[in-house]
């Protein structure tokens, strides 16, 4: 049994002795500063915390964190040290497929070349020692605008793809890991109940055939009403689907969990983990340009001689990385930057900031920044972080996780 199992089956056991139900957040690792706020508010809450890593974020080219797999397990591991956190944390890849990495997409990669780039990033992560893997092909660039892939063929990619991890971590000697798989997204993937029980029973069948009856994902991605637009949890469903799953062994995973409205339905709902990722960046970003406020009054004092100039700076770094097109509403499509409204600006440049944070004047403005307010006595971690760790505490003091390290011991 994995170190993932192991907890669930203590939310379980403890939701029968106790009746208090509990679901794991899995922090989306956008930034080390996230990194960071997410042990830190661990450690204070005395909380397992799950890290749930894309393949552009993290991966062998180093994603736009800079970071591949092997140096994020070091990472975890040094940041936890560093805090002498002993709870458990989780590390994870989310959302593995063909084409879910930016660069396919733009290249239009071809099926064979897209699949064996994340076979060999998978590869990297049983190596490094992740815990998880989401299988999630539910993507194909190659079919037609409008259409939806088969879902026999998104069970047969999955297993696929499971059959490699599989075959891989018995050869390097690595110990079980866990596995997710479906998605969220309606181009393709869990959608519907219907698609929903249809992908459960060729995934059952597919795994039969190359004789891994034995593994089963520990989470499905189910479609709970929340995405990139919606803030709403659907209880029913997620309650539905729950009861659908639990039986085979399985958890309903939540994904875009960011500003849900009801958070703390997630635990009643029996759902096993959620993943948070954009909010926090947001929440990173606000830490800065409160920052900058303080800068800028030291500034009209005399003790500061040169402005970091990080608000302008980010906007204009993420204006012209591009990458806030890839979020645009259909409705939005047709309209460039300027002709937005302003509240959607706003967010493209928020949110899209994770894109950009490595970029070298990014770098240079954030330990101008820095380095200007800790001259005249500000502690810039307990601000920034401190903003970061704010919302993160919201998802577990909901989730129920506030203490639950104290039943692992």
């Amino acid at each position: 049994m994995g170190k993932l199992e192991n907890i669930l089956n203590i939310i379980d056991d403890l939701k029968i002795t106790t009746g208090v139900s509990r679901t794991l957040l899995a922090v989306c690792p956008n930034s080390l500063s996230v990194i960071k706020a997410a042990f830190r508010a661990a450690k204070r809450n005395n909380s397992p915390i799950m890290f749930a890593a894309t393949l552009n974020q993290i991966d062998n080219d180093g994603g736009y964190t800079g970071i591949t797999q092997f140096e994020f397990i070091n990472m975890l591991r040094i940041e936890a040290e560093n805090l002498n956190y002993k709870g458990p944390y989780i590390a994870a890849v989310d959302h593995g497929g063909p084409w879910l990495k930016d660069i396919q997409v733009k290249e239009k990669w071809d099926l064979d070349k897209a699949m064996s780039a994340v076979k060999k990033s998978f590869e990297d992560s049983i190596s490094a020692g992740y815990d998880l893997i989401h299988v999630d092909p539910t993507v194909d660039i190659h079919i037609a605008k409008g259409n939806s892939i088969d879902i026999k063929v998104v069970a047969a990619r999955t297993v696929e793809l499971i059959n490699h991890c599989e075959t891989y971590r018995k050869k390097i000697n690595k110990p079980s890991i866990s596995y997710e798989v479906g998605t969220e997204e309606v181009h393709g993937g869990l959608a519907n109940e219907t698609v929903f029980d249809s992908f459960i029973r060729e995934l059952r069948l597919g795994l039969k055939q190359v004789n891994l009856e034995d593994i089963w994902p520990t989470f499905i991605v189910g479609k709970v009403g929340t995405d990139l637009h919606t803030t709403t949890f659907d209880k029913k469903m997620a309650s539905k689907l729950t009861e659908k799953v639990r039986p085979l062994g399985s958890y309903i995973k939540g994904h875009y969990t960011d500003w849900v409205e009801n958070p703390k339905d997630y635990p009643l709902c029996g759902i096993g983990a959620a993943n948070v990722g954009p909010e926090f960046t947001i929440s990173e970003y606000n830490g800065l340009i409160e920052l900058e406020d303080i800068e800028k009054i030291f500034y009209k004092q005399g003790k500061v001689a040169k402005l970091s100039n990080i608000k302008n700076t980010l906007w204009r770094l993420v204006y012209q990385s591009n990458r806030w097109q890839k979020w645009l509403s259909e409705s939005e499509q047709n309209q460039t930057f300027d002709e937005l409204i302003d509240s959607r600006k706003e967010w493209l440049i928020q949110t899209g900031c994770r894109y950009i944070w490595q970029h070298s004047e990014a770098i240079a403005a954030r330990s101008l920044l820095f380095n200007n307010l800790i001259r005249n006595g500000i502690d810039v971690d307990e601000i920034l972080l401190g903003r970061i760790e704010h919302d993160i505490d919201k998802y577990l003091y909901a989730f129920n996780l506030v203490d639950f390290n104290n039943f692992l011991e």
